[in-house]
């Protein structure tokens, strides 16, 4: 969206992003409901990684590969079957400018697909596959808990049908510099040790009764001196966004209208902000909801709601949370001074 904007300053920020698709390159793809009911997957032994080769038997036939061609190059992905109607849910960035799409199923088979919808703003896509009679996945209704079996299966560099496993390490995770490079989908995520690597994206994280309970979408790679550390986007949010895309074919998302950037030591220091930590606002959209409740420069965001805001990540996790038009507090410094003032978020221009 272009509007006229209050710049305070010119910022200048330094962040690592890295996305889960394989690298020839590829898209991502959207998640879709089903009211399938799904059999407990319960142990045959001990310990939970026990339980994996059935859990796997039981989700495995509703993971696709999912295969690109553009107007340059070639690229693949994985997908979660939605619907037994040839639904299916990838990320967005799997399916970007594509020309052309295959599905290739657990069986062997593969068939053309189209794209239906996209959301860029969550990273999600539907596709239809020319096939019916599909084994829908179960997808969550809820978040996982840290600590639970966690399995990954997908598409990792062209290898079909592969099965990683880990745990659930962490929740609302955001990738560390995502949004300030500009990929605002990166944030209230789930976070895994179940090794994802490129091809992954679009593929199902599954817990121990074999439900989805994540969308795989981003992992931060060993350059970066991480070990094991994948993001998936949890199912609560692949369900809210698929039922928008059949039924309207676009979302609605929350909307405040403000440039902003993690508040640091340096920045406080050098614009003489009384604030240690918060999203200081750079410029305010003209006709924006942070404009009309008059938001300007040199505030510095602490809270929405009752949700901290320590980082730029937290307002766009905090928003993935809201409706628009709906009337909430948001907590600001101005001045040295703590106030609150209420805001009614829009709908994303």
């Amino acid at each position: 969206m272009t509007a006229r904007t209050r710049p305070l300053a010119a910022l200048c920020l330094l962040a690592a992003l890295a996305a889960g698709c394989l690298a020839r390159p590829g898209g991502a793809p959207v998640a879709t409901e089903t009211a399938t009911e799904t059999e407990t997957v319960r142990p045959s032994g001990g310990s939970s990684f026990e339980r994996i080769p059935r859990l796997v038997r039981k989700v495995e036939p509703s993971v696709v590969a999912i295969l690109v061609e553009t107007s340059r190059s070639q690229g693949q992905g994985s997908g979660v079957i939605w619907g037994a109607d040839g639904t299916i849910v990838t990320n967005n960035h799997v399916v970007a400018d594509a020309g052309s799409v295959e599905v290739a199923f657990a069986d062997g088979s593969r068939v053309p697909a189209e794209v239906v919808a996209t959301d860029p703003f969550t990273d999600l896509a539907v596709l239809n596959a020319q096939r019916d009679g599909l084994p829908a996945a179960d997808f969550a209704g809820q978040l996982p808990e840290v600590g639970e079996l966690a399995v990954a299966i997908g598409n990792p560099l062209g290898l079909e049908n592969t099965v990683t496993a880990g745990i659930i390490s962490g929740l609302n995770r955001s990738v560390p510099g995502a949004v300030t490079q500009g990929a605002t989908a990166l944030v209230g995520l789930v976070q895994t040790d179940a090794p994802i690597s490129p091809g992954n994206s679009g593929g199902a994280l599954v817990d121990g009764q074999g439900r989805v309970v994540g969308i795989n979408v981003a992992y931060i790679p060993p350059q970066q001196s991480a070990v094991s550390i994948g993001f998936a986007i949890p199912a609560p949010t692949v369900t809210d966004v698929v039922r928008q895309l059949l039924a309207a074919g676009d979302v609605e998302h929350a909307y405040l209208g403000i440039q902003g950037a993690t508040l640091t030591p340096e920045i406080a220091d050098r614009f003489d902000l009384d604030a240690d930590t918060g999203v200081v606002v750079l410029a305010v959209e003209d006709g924006s909801p942070a404009a009309a409740a008059g938001l300007r420069p040199g505030d510095v965001l602490v809270a929405l709601g009752e949700r901290p805001l320590e980082q730029i990540e937290d307002l766009f996790g905090a928003l993935r949370g809201r409706r628009p038009g709906e009337r909430v507090a948001l907590s600001l410094i101005r001045d040295g001074a703590r106030q609150r003032t209420p805001v009614t978020l829009s709908d994303r221009p």
